[in-house]
């Protein structure tokens, strides 16, 4: 011990002192290059010694210095990171205490960060947190995040339950497609004109309209039902894999109305459709067995699984740059790359384990708060609005619960599974908030109809707990009236 410490002060006092004789040598060149003539009168060796600063001029040049790092790029976004972090914990902390899922509190907590709440408040904190030119890293960042989501939603379906449950989750998943969408389209009649984007034609209003009626929350209803454990009952498994079809379909038609958006004319959307079928052909029938033999030879060993793990991602990230250039969006290439890794030795789960946890409690706050700034509630300021943002919460809830139900109820279940079903397929959350982003980002919803149709996410996504407190209710007082009738006969 004694030697070890020896040594240590040998070596920091040898190496100092070697230090300090450098500095002592090299302090020396500076006279004689002035004196040569190599400096001039205006170098910082020709400047005569300044005169000692006062303590108030100190105190100012070391303010503007700590003022001009918090304002740094990187500076602003850590301090962002951390007030999201925060307040989404906090707040679905508060919402899971009163049993509704963490989403709907992350959800709030970004409109609470946005103009809707804070801005009107303190608009100086707004700013300060939030400046425009700090709006761009943010929003890539947070697509980081919901692309690592949209691969881990991929993930989650479940080929083996859609087959065994097929009949009945392609009729009730596609009725409450077509439904809500229908009912979409027919509303876009009355909203467009007062409320369309001046440039964007009525077919591509409508059907985005139609497309952010129809979406269901998959991951979110999957809690759902994890949570209240229904997932090993028939009702669960029938709803997931509703859900898990009901998502496929939506996005396979949302990437055809956001390739006939960003295309000019049919030629160029049909060569888009193509492209992305094309794709969509080749990761099914050619990656997908061969991530199946890669993954079965690689799951032997540790360092086999950490190349499985950076592997997937580089699949999840280069089919979001394909289907991005093609003209779909970064999502749907994420989402596909999930769908085709292979259950081969436990993948999945590995990487759900690996991926969800930062996913959903680091990346996906910043998605919310980003959506929360874009939200401005207070666009709706007159009587017309309300009306038409009411109007927009009942179209949505008759077309998806509605559909979903009558459907469910067409499939000879009971009134009790039927409406369940219908309640779950109309949680909207997340998958809500990414569609109405990527219309927010092509330019088709304006700020006003987007904050309408966030507020229909939150109404529509909110209703699902306690409608389904209240069905079980009924559904136990229905059970123990009838137990007691038989007692009394």
């Amino acid at each position: 011990m004694k030697s070890s410490f020896s040594f240590y002060v040998a070596v920091v006092l040898i190496f100092g002192l070697g230090i300090y004789c450098v500095l002592m040598l090299g302090s020396k060149l500076d006279p004689d290059r002035a004196a040569s003539g190599q400096l001039s009168d205006s170098s910082p060796a020709a400047v005569s010694p300044s005169q000692p600063e006062a303590p108030q001029e100190t105190l100012a040049k070391i303010g503007s210095v700590l003022r001009e790092h918090l304002r740094e790029p990187l500076s602003i976004l850590l301090l962002q990171v951390v007030v999201i972090l925060i307040a989404a914990r906090f707040i679905s902390g508060l919402f899971l205490k009163v049993g509704q899922p963490p989403v709907i509190g992350e959800m709030i907590a970004g409109i609470i960060l946005g103009p809707s709440l804070l801005g009107m408040l303190f608009p100086k904190a707004l700013l300060f947190l939030f400046p425009p030119s700090s709006m761009g890293t943010l929003r890539l960042l947070s697509q980081i995040g919901v692309i690592l989501f949209m691969f881990i939603v991929g993930m989650e379906i479940n080929a083996r339950q859609l087959r065994e449950k097929a009949h009945a989750a392609v009729v009730i998943s596609h009725a409450s497609i077509i439904a809500p969408f229908f009912l979409g389209l027919v509303l876009s009649l009355f909203i467009y004109r007062p409320f369309a984007p001046s440039n964007v034609a009525f077919s591509s209003f409508a059907m985005f309209m139609g497309v952010a009626m129809s979406v269901t929350a998959f991951p979110v209803l999957a809690r759902i039902i994890e949570e209240r454990g229904m997932a090993d009952s028939y009702l669960g498994s029938t709803v997931i894999a509703c859900a898990a079809v009901d998502d496929v379909t939506a996005w396979c038609i949302l990437a055809s109305v956001i390739a006939i958006v960003k295309a000019d004319g049919i030629g160029p959307a049909a060569l888009t459709v193509l492209m992305a079928s094309t794709f969509t052909a080749f990761m099914l029938f050619v990656i997908k067995p061969q991530l199946k033999r890669v993954i079965g030879e690689g799951v032997e060993s540790r360092r086999g699984l950490n190349g499985i793990v950076v592997g997937a991602l580089a699949l999840a990230f280069s089919s979001a740059y394909f289907t991005e250039i093609i003209g779909i969006h970064a999502l749907f290439g994420a989402f596909l790359a999930g769908a085709v890794m292979p259950a081969t030795g436990g993948i999945r789960t590995l990487l759900r384990d690996k991926l969800a946890t930062f996913c959903s409690a680091a990346l996906l706050p910043l998605f919310f708060a980003f959506t929360g700034l874009r939200t401005q509630i207070s666009l709706l300021n007159d009587w017309q609005s309300w009306v038409t943002c009411a109007a927009v919460i009942i179209v949505a809830i008759a077309g998806k619960l509605g559909g979903s139900m009558l459907a469910a109820r067409w499939s000879a279940m009971s009134w009790y599974d039927s409406i369940s079903i219908g309640v779950l397929m109309n949680t909207r959350g997340l998958m809500e908030l990414v569609i109405l982003n990527i219309g927010y980002d092509l330019g088709i919803l304006t700020e006003r109809v987007f904050a309408i149709m966030v507020l229909m996410a939150l109404v529509t996504t909110y209703m699902t707990a306690p409608l389904l407190s209240l069905i079980d209710g009924l559904a136990t007082r229905k059970r123990m009236a009838q137990e007691r009738l038989v007692t009394i006969a």
